[in-house]
């Protein structure tokens, strides 16, 4: 059997990040989520929203939020790729993620996704918006693929 992209709620992705993701929750929301199984086993799931960044929401930009899997090869590209093809068939000019920077980003090089920055390693708490961290405290590399690199 082979790697197929199939079609998965909010609520199941949710779930399947909550058992296999390793180190953050399932993310409050989202637009959409699509799931990668062999034959009726689902092995990995992506979520897409709005971006976190509140400077990235243009309307024209979603972000990948989470992506999961089991651990079976070539799930993560395959979701990426299925995110990307899903964000632009709804009109999204371009489509972003973040990655820690001791992970490789073979899968998003894979989806044609390109490395674009790199973000300070700080904090979300501030004196005025308190916030306890719940993620790892490092920088992330910033991926983006867009519609004139489609």
């Amino acid at each position: 059997t082979r790697l197929q992209i199939v079609p998965c709620t909010l609520r199941e992705a949710r779930a399947f990040v909550e058992k296999h993701h390793r180190h953050h929750p399932p993310p409050q929301g989202g637009r959409f989520a699509v799931a990668a199984a062999v034959g009726d086993n689902i092995v990995g799931v992506a979520i897409v929203g709005t971006p976190v960044a509140r400077l990235s929401c243009d309307g024209w930009r979603a972000e990948v939020t989470r992506v999961a899997t089991d651990g079976t090869r070539n799930a993560c590209s395959i979701l990426y790729g299925a995110c990307w093809r899903a964000a632009r068939a709804l009109g999204y000019r371009e489509l972003i993620t973040y990655t820690l920077s001791s992970e490789s980003g073979a899968s998003l090089r894979g989806a044609g996704f390109v490395c674009v920055g790199k973000t300070k390693n700080e904090s979300w708490h501030r004196e005025s918006r308190p916030r306890i961290d719940m993620h790892p405290l490092q920088a992330k590399l910033k991926w983006a693929k867009a519609a004139s690199s489609a």
